[in-house]
């Protein structure tokens, strides 16, 4: 290049702030939508069109910028299921200038999601649902666009984020200051304020919630707020936000700016389940991370998802112990593993990616704590501190290249080489140790490193005793090195990496005597614990329980096997620890009581056994443990004769649904179900012959919500099927209607 050449201008558009307004039509299940973007040119050159991404299916209307018409036009956007307005303005809008566009628009929505759903019972409409227009989107490397907004809908009840004022003619609005993006929902809930050190937080309750339920809430509130003092210690002062904790039946887990939607079943567990307890923790940290400091530029996943998760982890570390997060620890190893052999550089990601959400909350968690190991928490945590605070002025806010900068400035250039082979390569690490051989007074280990960089790392050594003796080596790339333990007693098993800092190709070559990676093993005692082959099972879980002593899965399929071949002490002990572990996953809670109430019934205790498979039954997330769960409970209830009352009103609906269904009619069916709900049921329904329902058990979940486990009898096209399912009726004004199918075993 030659000197003083400059660079090609260039066009960038950053937003200062989206103003939305939701106009939700429940009868024409449509949302009218008009959306304000106000953005700055940051780039070097004049704009003179900003490109929007929305939903395909949403319909534009017309476009202004400044309060005038503007021309516009439409295509496919090739990133996702989107489509491009692209807006041309009158005049070009010169770098630093500001510019404001206003798109009017609708957009149907045919059937109900966890992201889009418009129904009398439960409405949402969250931001991977496009539902509004921004330029950039999750799918860019730069991540999707995030600034304050002000948010209006026109149905009560609704949920966002920010402050809430009451509007006009029953609508609300809400003024987010922090950097987020719009997204609402609607329900029925009763509202449970924090105080004293959780004042500021909210848990919204499905209706209807009892005594038990407020208990578990008021823990929610706790270990949100003693997160938010955590944060607030290590990053500075917490920002001005109210932190809103939302139960719900769909769409799980997402957060932005300070809400969060968690099962609603999770205020029925006897204790915070693990997958909650992240999620919960990994919201208030993105109060500071992406918040009140917006995350901005190439590479800001590694940020706004890895680094969120690794200090999410460290509170978790801090509240349950080192110990008990191990098993929180290997799951991320073992989602990563799943793409580790066709994963990309990390700092290149984006949500488009097949590997994303594998690699990068994970491997990238993993990455930050090998950072932490090589600088020492309390400088990186300094960084940190200081890269978050300077980025609120900073028009590039917080960014994966300042931050990289900062590092190195305190790390020199060991640490500059491992960013730069962690962020900018694929990975090729892969980490071998050799037997132990005595030395003298010593035992040695050979090690290998077949990756291209150096590695520090710590190698931990067993005795025959049982003693643990840890040796740090330096292995240089492509090379081999030794581990050197100042031990004289015999060593029978050596294990490089123990804690696995490094993301590698391959775990399982890690240790001698060589064992199967924790991904092969657990999928090989899932298929031998399914095929029934117990004593097989027993041995593969055993030998994971020796690698990972806190492999919740391992313990799990180790009672199944031992209940399997009726050694039924040794099972109860494994299934009672599983639910004293300070930080279970749900599933362990759902599979240990269904272990606990198999016992049961083995020993006639039909009452005790009731109560460990409802307690299942509310733990279970997944359909393998609820449908063992929910059918083991209604055999228990019946040998302790306390099947609890059908509702009888329930009763009818279902027996008008069945005729419903046989009537060949779509309207007359589409009348008994939630509008937008099971679209595709309701079309296979046509050509039925015969469907009768036997219902054997009701429970009230909340207010409005019924479980109705059912035994069917089905005939279509002259082919007979029968089985059970478990419907989900809410109660409507218009009456009982059928808002979904949780569990369908007719064949």
């Amino acid at each position: 290049m030659q000197a003083g050449a400059q660079a090609p201008a260039s066009v960038i558009w950053q937003v200062n702030s989206f103003d939305v307004n939701a106009s939700v039509q429940q009868t024409e299940r449509l949302l009218n939508g008009v959306a304000t973007i106000n953005a700055t040119n940051v780039g070097n050159g004049p704009g003179r069109t900003l490109t929007l991404r929305l939903n395909a299916k949403a319909s534009v209307k017309s476009v202004t910028v400044g309060g005038a018409a503007a021309n516009y036009r439409q295509r496919p956007e090739p990133r996702g299921d989107l489509q491009q307005v692209e807006i041309t303005f009158p005049a070009a809008v010169a770098p630093n200038a500001t510019v404001s566009a206003t798109v009017t628009y609708s957009l149907p929505v045919e059937s109900n999601s966890g992201l889009t759903a418009i129904s009398p019972i439960a409405t949402q409409f969250l931001p991977l649902a496009f539902w509004y227009p921004m330029p950039n989107t999750p799918y860019s490397v730069r991540g999707a666009d995030t600034a304050p907004f002000h948010l209006t809908v026109n149905i009560p009840n609704a949920i966002s984020s920010g402050v809430e004022k009451a509007g006009a003619a029953g609508s609300v609005t809400f003024d987010q200051s922090l950097y987020g993006q719009p997204f609402f929902l609607q329900g029925d809930w009763d509202k449970l304020e924090g105080a004293a050190d959780a004042k500021g937080v909210i848990v919204m309750l499905e209706k209807g919630a009892g005594a038990d339920d407020r208990k578990h809430a008021e823990a929610l509130m706790a270990f949100t707020a003693a997160a938010r003092a955590f944060f607030a210690a290590a990053l500075g002062p917490a920002p001005e936000a109210t932190l809103r904790l939302v139960a719900v039946r769909r769409g799980a887990g997402f957060s932005d700016a300070g809400t969060v939607l968690f099962d609603a079943d999770t205020l029925r567990l006897p204790k915070l389940d693990a997958a909650t307890a992240l999620s919960l923790a990994e919201t208030v940290a993105r109060l500071w991370v992406g918040g009140q400091t917006p995350v901005r530029g190439e590479g800001g996943g590694v940020l706004r998802d890895a680094l969120v998760r690794f200090l999410a982890t460290q509170f978790l570390e801090k509240q349950f112990g080192a110990d008990a997060v191990k098993s929180e620890l290997y799951r991320q190893r073992l989602a990563y593993a799943t793409v580790a052999q066709r994963d990309g550089p990390l700092a290149r990601a984006s949500q488009l990616d097949s590997t994303y959400f594998a690699s990068v909350p994970n491997r990238g968690a993993m990455f930050w704590r090998l950072v932490d190991r090589r600088l020492g928490h309390q400088e990186l945590m300094g960084v940190l501190r200081a890269t978050l605070q300077s980025g609120k002025s900073d028009p590039n806010g917080f960014n994966l290249a300042s931050v990289r900068e900062a590092l190195v400035m305190r790390g020199g250039e060991s640490l500059k080489a491992l960013l730069a082979q962690q962020l900018e390569q694929v990975v090729d690490t892969d980490l071998m140790v050799g037997l132990p051989v005595q030395r003298n007074a010593e035992w040695v280990s050979a090690l290998r490193n077949l990756g291209s960089i150096d590695v520090t790392v710590t190698v931990a050594a067993t005795t025959e005793q049982g003693q643990e003796v840890r040796a740090d080596a330096i292995v240089p790339a492509k090379n081999f090195g030794e581990a050197v333990f100042k031990t004289t007693s015999k060593i029978v098993r050596v294990e490089v990496d123990p804690d696995k800092l490094y993301p590698q190709l391959d775990y399982g070559n890690d240790m001698v005597p060589r064992g199967k990676d924790l991904s092969a093993a657990l999928n090989e005692a899932s298929l031998q614990l399914g095929a029934q082959d117990f004593a097989k099972a027993e041995a593969t879980a055993r030998a994971m329980l020796a690698t990972a002593p806190r492999f919740q899965d391992a313990q799990i399929i180790l009672a199944r096997a031992l209940l399997g071949q009726n050694r039924v002490e040794e099972a109860e002990r494994l299934f009672r620890a599983s639910l004293e572990e300070p930080l279970p996953f749900a599933a362990t809670v759902a599979w240990a009581n269904i272990g606990l109430g198999e016992i049961a019934m083995k020993r006639n205790q039909a009452a005790e056994a009731v109560k460990r498979f409802n307690d299942a039954v509310v733990a279970s997330r997944d359909y393998p443990s609820s449908l063992a769960a929910r059918a083991a409970r209604i055999r228990a209830e019946a040998a302790a004769n306390s099947a609890p009352p059908v509702d009888e009103t329930a009763r009818a609906f279902i027996t008008q649904l069945s005729q419903a269904v046989v009537s060949n009619k779509k309207a007359e069916l589409e009348s008994r179900i939630i509008s937008g709900e099971l679209v595709r049921f309701i079309n296979g329904s046509i050509g039925t012959e015969a469907w009768e329902t036997k219902v054997v058990r009701t429970e009230q979940l909340n207010a409005n919500l019924v479980a109705a486990d059912v035994q069917i009898r089905a005939s279509k096209l002259g082919t007979v099927g029968s089985g059970t399912a478990v419907l989900m009726l809410a109660r409507t004004p218009a009456g009982w209607k059928l808002s979904g199918i949780e569990l369908f075993e007719v064949r």
